[in-house]
């Protein structure tokens, strides 16, 4: 009956998905929490900055930005973020396209987390003489984070399937194969099902065990 997978590289195109989805969530972590100190910060520059940054990309379709990467990044100022060989510079694309999608939605998901620490705790901190960045590395972001596992889940989870946009510039993941295998063999109910049943066995271990976690490292009040 899956006769027709044959000849495809279904393995291949999902470990494509899975190094897309854990190289982009860990630049969306480093940068949504840069991007969440920066709407905290007391200065109001870097506030306005992320501020704008967040509520302009939020509102931005994917599609649009891993477009915009290869074409106005790629084809017209040049930009191959070290890479020499086309694929190569595609697959660094989407990852940068991605992680500054996603890192919007984990700068707010981590500011919401902001908002449950104590302010007596942040005000004990400043009055024992901590600066505002040792402030928000040694009470604040520890409490936020633990706060904040099961909406992180919630992003990682989107962002492994946001991978799939990845086709429009020609990464060779899951959603790209399952085109190619949907042009070209007369099977669309059984290769839906197949890359969705991949999609399900990416997806819910990882809410199932990052569920887990953030029940283990709730803050208890």
């Amino acid at each position: 009956m899956f006769d027709f997978l044959q000849g495809y590289d279904l393995l291949g195109a999902f470990w494509t998905t899975i190094r897309l989805a854990v190289f982009s969530a860990v630049g969306a972590l480093v940068w949504g929490t840069a991007l969440a100190a920066m709407r905290i910060s007391p200065v109001p520059l870097m506030r306005g900055f992320g501020t704008v940054y967040v509520n302009v990309v939020r509102n931005i379709p994917l599609t649009v930005i891993i477009v915009f990467t290869s074409l106005g990044l790629f084809q017209t100022l040049g930009v191959t973020l070290g890479a020499n060989d086309f694929t190569t510079i595609n697959f660094r694309l989407a990852v940068l396209g991605l992680t500054a999608y996603t890192a919007a939605f984990v700068c707010e998901a981590l500011r919401s987390g902001v908002n449950t620490v104590p302010l007596g705790q942040i005000e004990a901190a400043r009055a024992i003489g901590l600066t505002f960045p040792q402030t928000l590395r040694l009470v604040v972001l520890p409490q936020a984070f633990r706060s904040v596992v099961g909406p992180l889940a919630n992003v990682l989870i989107a962002l492994t399937k946001n991978t799939t946009v990845a086709a429009a510039i020609g990464v060779a993941e899951a959603a790209a194969l399952m085109r190619v295998m949907i042009e070209n063999e007369a099977q669309l109910l059984l290769i839906s099902a197949v890359f969705a049943f991949g999609f399900i066995c990416l997806t819910l271990p990882t809410g199932l065990f990052l569920g887990w976690v953030g029940r283990k490292v709730s803050v208890k009040r």
